[in-house]
């Protein structure tokens, strides 16, 4: 007897635990802060999720290896996909606005992109800083050493017009699902530079089809 077709298996999702929301006076007070696009344009934070969700990812660095290679999987979400779902995808750094459009081209990304240069957003809603070295975890979207590249990166930093770190070395990162409103579906805070939010589980939980990130093709069991 033949079996029923199966969907296609585009890519195990580990457990995503969500961690516990941030107070609603932290995100309302974080609205008001401004984030700067590549043109040095301001806007307020809360902008960004007021008429619809919002995907935000904080990054560490833009000089951090691990979380070029992290937005350079979040650049193979195809625009369609989030505009199916009514869903925004946003990157948050925290240097200067100049790094933007460099950063972008290096990783290909073409989503939204802004920068808290004072790191007042990351510090109101919580992100870390330092290294939680009694963390085990390794983010499916690095395929880098640390050896290869932390090189990889301190070569950037020698090579780019202005040799800065492109914001603070030991800030971590996090993963938001926002709005509409001030609504919190998700909340993850970077434990350390390979903490990463795999990319498929954030989609699921924003209700955004997946993406086969292997390069490999769909396997149809029939």
């Amino acid at each position: 007897m033949s079996r029923p077709p199966q969907c296609p298996v585009v890519q195990q999702l580990r457990p995503v635990s969500v961690a516990p929301r941030p107070e609603l006076a932290e995100l309302r007070e974080a609205a008001y802060c401004l984030v700067v696009d590549a043109d040095g344009s301001r806007i307020p934070f809360g902008a960004l999720y007021r008429r619809q969700k919002a995907i935000v990812v904080f990054v560490r660095n833009f000089l951090c290896y691990t979380c070029k290679e992290y937005v350079e999987d979040l650049a193979k979400v195809p625009r369609s996909y989030l505009q199916e779902a009514n869903v925004r995808l946003i990157v948050i750094g925290q240097s200067s606005y100049h790094h933007i459009k460099p950063f972008c081209s290096l990783t290909g990304y073409t989503h939204e992109m802004y920068v808290d240069p004072q790191r007042e957003i990351y510090k109101m809603l919580g992100m870390k800083r330092g290294e939680g070295n009694d963390v085990s975890v390794q983010s499916p979207h690095v395929k880098s050493s640390m050896l290869l590249g932390s090189i990889r990166s301190m070569w950037r930093a020698m090579t780019s017009p202005a040799f800065d770190f492109q914001g603070d070395p030991a800030q971590q990162g996090g993963t938001l699902i926002l709005g509409p409103g001030n609504e919190v579906h998700f909340l993850h805070h970077d434990r350390n530079r390979l903490d990463h939010v795999p990319i498929n589980s954030v989609l699921q939980l924003a209700g955004v089809k997946t993406v086969n990130f292997t390069n490999k093709p769909q396997i149809i069991d029939v």
